[in-house]
């Protein structure tokens, strides 16, 4: 059985372009700021830090937030305006300061008061302050280097409807962004009143921020700075861990990563999974190399990295301080790959670098001082996101033409080449005739996992032998196994609980219920529940919650797992998601009563979150016996998002169950239609097709799933099946056959009679 992993369900982008709001027009009174103990005025460190802060002074961390004043606002507000396909914004001054008239959460202009800048460069946004206390970001924004406005969402069909409107959940400063802006930050929502209370210590990110309140250091260095003690051995930072190499990387990626919050914030001292969860390396973030394809960031590229694995760290490279490179171009790379082959810090393990001069002709074959000459375009390529905003690739890979053609991800010789590629892969072997990937087969073996290609299983079990392996790759490797199950995928996700990395022990957390029987789940699971990474920890609870209906869970297990799984969640009462996993909580551990009110919560904060729509019409139909109500509930719905595939296929299923095959298989047809990249829905309405006796119609329709998903178990399932009944054997023994080249233990093998 295959469970779901609930965090899923809970994103936070760091530095992202997306807010959320409610209308008015009125701006309450500020906040005062709140005295915390422990903190202290950022000036303070400019007496012994003098170079430091004057690097800081101007830097994008100093003015990453700022109030909204004449000095501040980059943008023109004199009488402008902005298009887009659905609706038009105007920007303008009034009493001494900056608004916005733009549509509301229903459709109507109406003008909003700006109250701070987000960002100084390439693009600067402008929050908007509400009378219930939240803070919203604008989808427009403006173009720094080009002084013109543009709209994040153009061409997107983003109106007051839309998930991504400015006025929906997803637009929550407050929740989504504030935090990596500002220093010392703590969100404060209200639930009874639904209201924020949000305060800092300070806008921008300052010292504090990276180093943690300095009350304690300034006391030590009053103090002499004695190094004798528990608190000189720390300078005075009770909870700092920057200042060793190997959790600089964590903490820079508490803001330069894409995550999921697990609580209100971050503590200084945690490791970065007791705060947050960061992505693995899935297909619809990263390319199959491990290159930047979504907005991901730097820390998961940068996990990758052999320079990583060899010790460099981000201040390496970057002065944390002023945010800019420590050397102009490609001397930033030349600190450690020069011809005396030695790194820039003793602590960097230097065996891999190689004696010589990459800064040559030689090496890059281009003419010096020209694009292709400089380190970062071919060992960087980078993309654009948020319209205008150019991020560099951190997982330094090497280009490889040849590579890149037959597995289909980018390549930086392809991407400025892109009218001669056949000469750029014959020039490169040319160039170099011994290259070969850099990645220990990373790519290959991944791509013939996902592809379903003869040998996927041992490509997977390949790669997870390998001792050196990154350790966010291990996790997405590891990720891919339920699609191979057998003895030795159920063994690396075993052993894996194990890992070192609370990154690959989460992840193999999450799998145990595709590849385990329940109750070796709840021994592994339980073994979890200490674990001392609190992300670990709440995903084994969530599964072991899973189990409970299923399996014997101990009673004092239960509640350990429960209440803290439910300390997470109540830290985010004002998100939808939150209010999704506390109802399917109350359900599991039968609080019934309580299910649909977080339901109905869950869909006030957010009426665009479908999923919790999707489980009241279940809840409805399922626990209190009236499906009638649920079937009106996903029509309403429906009516109301007619473009929404998921409440196309539970209103499909919902029919299905009511009896009603014709309308169901309409309601399938238009999910899949609406969605046709999601197997699931084209997995069931082939089902739905079959069981209505059109059999030629389910049939070209699985064949045409697995074309494009090969490694679909269900949907190869299902095919051989419908085949053997239609007296079709070649072809279902031909499908058995590339089952078995891809996994040869696959137990669907011996159940299908291969």
């Amino acid at each position: 059985m295959i469970r779901r992993s609930l965090w899923l369900l809970v994103p936070v982008i760091a530095f992202g372009a997306v807010w959320q709001a409610l209308a008015d027009d009125q701006l309450p009174p500020p906040a005062a700021l709140p005295v915390t103990p422990g903190w202290v005025d950022e000036a303070s460190c400019q007496g012994c830090h003098a170079e430091q802060f004057a690097d800081w002074q101007g830097s994008h961390h100093q003015l990453a937030m700022q109030p909204a004043t004449e000095s501040t606002v980059l943008g023109n507000f004199d009488q402008q305006s902005l298009s887009t396909d659905t609706e038009t914004s105007r920007f303008f001054r009034r009493d001494g300061g900056f608004w916005i008239n733009t549509p509301d959460a229903q459709g109507k202009a109406t003008d909003y008061p700006v109250a701070y800048t987000f960002g100084v460069e390439p693009l600067q946004q402008y929050f908007l302050q509400l009378t219930d206390g939240r803070l919203q970001s604008h989808g427009a924004a403006w173009d720094v280097p080009e002084q013109r406005w543009f709209h994040l969402y153009d061409g997107e069909g983003v109106d007051h409807h839309h998930r991504l409107h400015w006025s929906g959940a997803q637009q929550n400063a407050d929740f989504m962004c504030i935090e990596c802006h500002t220093t010392g930050f703590k969100r404060d929502y209200d639930p009874a009143t639904n209201t924020y209370s949000s305060q800092w210590h300070a806008l921008g990110v300052g010292c504090q921020s990276c180093h943690g309140p300095a009350a304690g250091h300034l006391q030590w260095a009053e103090n002499g700075g004695e190094t004798g003690t528990k608190a000189g051995a720390a300078k005075g930072f009770e909870q700092n861990r920057v200042g060793a190499a190997d959790n600089q990387p964590e903490t820079c990626a508490r803001c330069h990563s894409r995550r999921m919050t697990l609580d209100n914030g971050y503590t200084h001292g945690n490791h970065l999974l007791d705060d947050y969860l960061p992505v693995i390396l899935s297909a619809d973030l990263y390319e199959v190399d491990g290159k930047i394809q979504d907005e991901v960031f730097e820390y998961g590229s940068f996990q990758q990295s052999r320079m990583h694995a060899a010790g460099v760290v981000c201040s390496d490279c970057h002065n944390p301080h002023s945010t800019q490179l420590r050397a102009p171009a490609n001397a930033v790379c030349t600190q450690c790959h020069n011809p005396g082959g030695k790194a820039t810090r003793s602590a960097i393990d230097a065996s891999g670098l190689q004696a010589r001069n990459y800064d040559h002709p030689s090496h890059h074959h281009h003419p010096v001082g020209s694009p292709g000459s400089q380190c970062v375009s071919c060992h960087m390529p980078g993309k654009l996101y948020m319209v205008n905003d150019l991020r560099h690739d951190h997982s330094f890979t090497s280009p490889d033409p040849l590579q890149a053609r037959q597995l289909g991800h980018s390549d930086a010789c392809l991407g400025c080449h892109q009218q001669a590629e056949d000469k750029v892969v014959t020039m490169f072997q040319q160039w170099y005739p011994d290259a070969q990937p850099r990645d220990g087969g990373y790519a290959r073996d991944l791509h013939a996992a996902r592809q379903g290609l003869p040998g996927a299983a041992q490509a997977l079990a390949r790669q997870l032998a390998r001792s050196e392996l990154a350790d966010i790759r291990r996790a997405t490797l590891l990720s891919e196994l339920p699609s191979y199950p057998s003895a030795a995928a159920q063994r690396a996700v075993v052993e894996a609980l194990s890992s070192p990395s609370p990154q690959v022990r989460h992840t193999a957390a999450g799998l145990l219920g595709s590849l385990t029987a329940p109750n070796q789940q709840i021994s592994l699971l339980s073994a979890l529940l200490d674990d001392p990474v609190r992300a670990v920890r709440l995903e084994a609870a969530w599964q072991l919650l899973q189990l409970a209906g299923e399996a014997n869970v101990e009673p004092q297990v239960l509640q350990q797992l429960i209440a803290e799984y439910e300390q997470s969640q109540n830290s985010m009462l004002e998100r939808a998601e939150s209010q999704l996993n506390l109802a399917g909580i109350y359900q599991l551990t039968g609080r019934q009563a309580e299910v649909e009110p977080a339901l109905q919560q869950a869909l006030r904060q957010d009426p665009t979150f479908h999923p919790a729509r999707i489980m009241l019409a279940q809840w409805q139909e399922q626990a209190l016996g009236d499906p009638e109500a649920a079937l009106a509930l996903l029509r309403d719905s429906i009516a109301q998002y007619p473009r929404e595939p998921s409440l196309q296929h539970a209103y499909g299923l919902a029919l299905v169950r009511q009896g009603q095959r014709g309308a169901a298989l309409q309601a399938l047809q238009r999910a899949h239609e609406l969605a046709p990249e999601q197997a699931e829905y084209g997995y069931v309405l082939a089902v739905a097709l079959h069981s209505s006796g059109q059999v030629e119609d389910a049939l070209a329709l699985l064949r045409s799933q697995l074309e494009e998903h090969p490694a679909n178990r269900r949907t190869r399932q299902a095919l051989i099946s419908y085949l053997r009944s239609a007296g079709n054997q070649v072809e279902a023994d031909s499908l058995l056959a590339e089952l078995a080249a891809q996994n040869p233990e696959d137990p669907l093998l011996r159940q299908l009679g291969h």
